[in-house]
């Protein structure tokens, strides 16, 4: 490759990037709107534009810039200067960062060359579900059937997960947890044991253990640290949604190298 073609395809994956970013941005702002609205179902179905929860008052186009208003607004309400939470531009730079990110670790090098597209579908619909159940202990149907709409499509872009491995996937932790809830009353979650089923079928019964594994650990991890804080005492129900989300994205992008790792470690 000669220097004038490296410079061409550094320009060209910077203006990539740069279009990632942006869009990714964009996605994190209608993604606020998502976490604000779904779970009161009849506003988020409403003609209304975006406004200020204490004032009323619609906030103007200019003032809905991704990430850049609220800084140039210094986290206030234009009207009347009420705190804007933080919440909102933190994910809409994770909209960005998710954007990029999936590009940089499917890309185009795949079969359909669109995998980065329902990988970061996926992460965006597992960033909504874990900040809604953070905020109001449950996950909305509609992000559920989403992931299911991403699972499906990926039947075409992740080719190598076969089916049996997805109809396996759907059962192989879903159903233990359903069973655990039915005689342990309030034991999981139904929304849980429903996001793991779809989440299954996406990833396959490997990439679920690993995810559920992964869970129990960040989700413990996160327990033991309100019991100890004082937060939660014992038995009081903790989200688990937000743990769950967490292991399935990082099996998402990184499953196979960590079973892989870990098998290595036994030699097996």
């Amino acid at each position: 490759m000669t220097a004038g073609e490296v410079r061409y395809s550094m320009n060209y994956d910077v203006i990539i990037y740069i279009f990632l970013v942006l869009f990714g941005a964009c996605v994190g702002s209608f993604l606020n709107v998502v976490i604000a609205r779904l779970p009161n179902k009849g506003e988020f179905l409403s003609k209304k534009r975006s406004c200020c929860p204490l004032c009323e008052q619609e906030i103007k186009p200019y003032d809905l810039i991704p990430i850049f208003s609220w800084f140039v607004l210094r986290g206030k309400c234009r009207s009347c200067k009420a705190r804007i939470s933080f919440q909102y531009p933190l994910v809409e730079a994770s909209g960005a960062f998710l954007a990029c990110f999936s590009f940089w670790r499917f890309g185009f090098d795949d079969v359909t060359g669109f995998s980065f597209v329902v990988v970061f579908a996926v992460a965006a619909v597992l960033l909504a579900i874990s900040l809604i159940d953070l905020d109001t202990t449950e996950i909305p149907n509609s992000l559920i059937i989403s992931i299911a709409v991403c699972a499906i499509a990926s039947i075409w872009v992740f080719p190598g997960i076969s089916l049996l491995s997805r109809a396996i996937g759907f059962v192989a932790v879903s159903i233990p947890l359903l069973t655990i809830t039915l005689a342990v009353n309030g034991a999981f979650g139904g929304g849980d044991i429903k996001l793991v089923a779809v989440c299954g079928f996406l990833l396959g019964w490997q990439l679920i253990l690993l995810a559920f594994f992964l869970a129990l650990i960040f989700g413990g991890t996160y327990a033991i640290f309100l019991m100890i804080s004082g937060k939660r005492k014992r038995g009081e129900h903790m989200v688990f949604g937000p743990a769950i989300c967490l292991g399935v994205a990082i099996s998402l992008f990184y499953g196979y190298e960590i079973i892989s790792w870990y098998t290595g470690l036994f030699m097996i």
